[in-house]
């Protein structure tokens, strides 16, 4: 049995609590390149409990609404942002942490131009782009050791409208 599981609209303060939204939002902190270009500045911060910062490019299936929430994951070792690479809406679900695992779980819909970054050991879905390419910039910890946790649910969640 599946239980219902609706898209929100990806705010900011509704997502504090799991990470940022990276965004180029309000007023620009600092003008660049001859006043041409407006720097958002130091939107997210990145955090690792060793390794370095590395940026992988991802290219992930399109899907389509509705579909099974059946798994989340963490990675415990360092945060985690996807920059998606077109202006095409993706859904993002995270979950606080309820002793080890998921709890309910919040999905969101991102705007064009958002991209998320997930705190360190936050429970998130997978990638999950609507349209194609799927094509995203990920940064995230690149280093020795296992930095990634699965949950899966015996009951799957469905993701709507």
């Amino acid at each position: 049995m599946t239980k219902p599981l609706k898209l929100m609209p990806l705010t900011s303060q509704a997502f504090a609590p799991f990470g940022d939204v990276l965004e180029a939002s309000g007023t620009a902190d600092r003008m660049i390149n001859q006043g041409m270009c407006g720097r958002y500045h130091d939107r997210a911060q990145l955090d690792f409990t060793d390794g370095r910062a590395g940026i992988s490019i991802f290219q992930s299936q399109a899907r389509t609404l509705p579909f099974a929430l059946d798994m989340m994951e963490r990675h415990p070792e360092g945060s985690q942002a996807f920059l998606p690479l077109s202006d095409k809406p993706f859904v993002v679900v995270v979950a606080p942490d309820d002793g080890g695992q998921p709890g309910t779980p919040m999905a969101f819909l991102t705007a064009p131009g958002q991209g998320v970054n997930y705190h360190r050991g936050t429970w998130h879905g997978v990638l999950t782009p609507l349209h194609a390419p799927g094509l995203f910039a990920v940064v995230d910890r690149i280093g020795e050791g296992p930095n990634l946790e699965e949950h899966w649910f015996e009951d799957p969640f469905l993701i709507t409208e």
